[in-house]
């Protein structure tokens, strides 16, 4: 599927490399190696990796560059898109500075560094890690995390000119051709159609924010917006950290079914689960055609532990749900009422 009016033809699954950067766990090359085999195995027309040097502190960019070497994938079998604004640091004590408790066993640290210099520093850090391959998507990683560090509205304005001198950045590095498309990735999507409505974006991420637990009617007519003004999307963390399919992290943060806070995302899951056993459905199918059927979404980028979950991924991307079961979510308040006239399935 082409990714907008970009020109760029993407599959419906890219490949998440958070587990390449020892997220929640520390893996060994081996496992790595494995995980971006599997993806080769199921896009051996060619893969997208999307990557950031936020992932490990680059640890996920130097691992799936020397799984792509070791493995001897040309060139033009690999499409990598690279979320820049954090570069490596020392590390000076035993954990990270940037989200505590999430990362494993990381050599480096890492720190944000958005601004027309940053932005080109981080570009040539993460084409220096990935050893002979280079990032073609580029984007800015976390404005909305840059932007909520304001301590007051005259920093805020200071911080947005920052990200958009980091965008002038990137069109000097598309306009020299280094790199084919611009976009952005955040977790707020109200950042990025603040920043849409600066800069023409040939494509946007959005990470925990349409997904069929939570799909605001604003964030819907946004996407659709986009869909006709010709800008891809990509829809990123439609598990919510893994929640939606039996994990124990909502957005990054450790749940806990004994705790009162997170009774209610409890009680949405179960229920959730009772209706996909009822129609026989796999949690994380629904979870996928749910976000991938939305409008102007040519994509979804998947984090994948394993490569058998690679390959069912890639199946449920390109597996069709009956009606049936999304009439009985729509029935059961699973899925919001405005959404009653739109066809998940997008069969006219």
């Amino acid at each position: 599927m082409e990714l907008g009016q970009s020109g760029i033809s993407v599959s419906s699954m890219i490949i998440g490399t958070s587990a390449l950067g020892n997220l929640y766990e520390a893996k060994p090359y081996g496992q790595k190696l494995e995980l971006v085999l599997g993806a080769m195995e199921c896009f051996p027309s060619g893969v997208v990796f999307d990557t950031a040097g936020k992932y490990g502190a680059g640890m996920a960019l130097e691992a799936l560059g020397q799984a792509l070497n070791d493995l001897q994938v040309p060139n033009d079998k690999v499409l990598i898109s690279n979320k820049l604004g954090w570069k490596r640091t020392p590390l000076l004590g035993t954990e990270p500075t940037f989200e505590r408790n999430v990362w494993k066993e990381l050599d480096y640290d890492a720190v944000q560094d958005i601004s027309y210099r940053g932005i080109l520093n981080c570009f040539e850090e993460g084409n220096s890690l990935l050893r002979g391959y280079e990032s073609q998507l580029v984007s800015i990683h976390d404005p909305d995390e840059y932007l909520d560090q304001a301590a007051s509205p005259k920093d805020y304005e200071k911080r947005f000119a920052d990200i958009l001198e980091g965008y002038a950045a990137l069109d000097e590095l598309k306009q020299a051709g280094k790199v084919k498309a611009i976009g952005v990735g955040s977790k707020n999507w109200k950042v990025i159609q603040e920043i849409y409505q600066h800069y023409p974006l040939d494509w946007v991420m959005i990470a925990n924010s349409m997904t069929i637990y939570q799909h605001p009617k604003e964030l819907f007519d946004f996407m659709r917006l986009l869909e006709k003004n010709g800008v891809g999307i990509i829809n990123s963390a439609v598990f919510h950290s893994g929640f939606l399919v039996g994990g124990d992290h909502f957005d990054y943060q450790k749940m806990s079914p004994t705790d009162p806070a997170f009774s209610q995302l409890y009680k949405w899951r179960n229920k959730f689960f009772t209706l996909c056993e009822a129609q026989a459905v796999i949690p994380a199918h629904a979870c996928i055609q749910f976000a991938l059927q939305l409008p102007g979404v040519s994509s979804l980028a998947l984090n994948s532990t394993s490569t058998h979950r690679i390959q069912a991924n890639a199946s449920y991307c390109e597996t069709l749900i009956p009606d049936s079961f999304w009439d009985l979510l729509k029935e059961q308040g699973i899925i919001a009422d405005y959404l009653s006239e739109f066809n998940l399935n997008k069969i006219e």
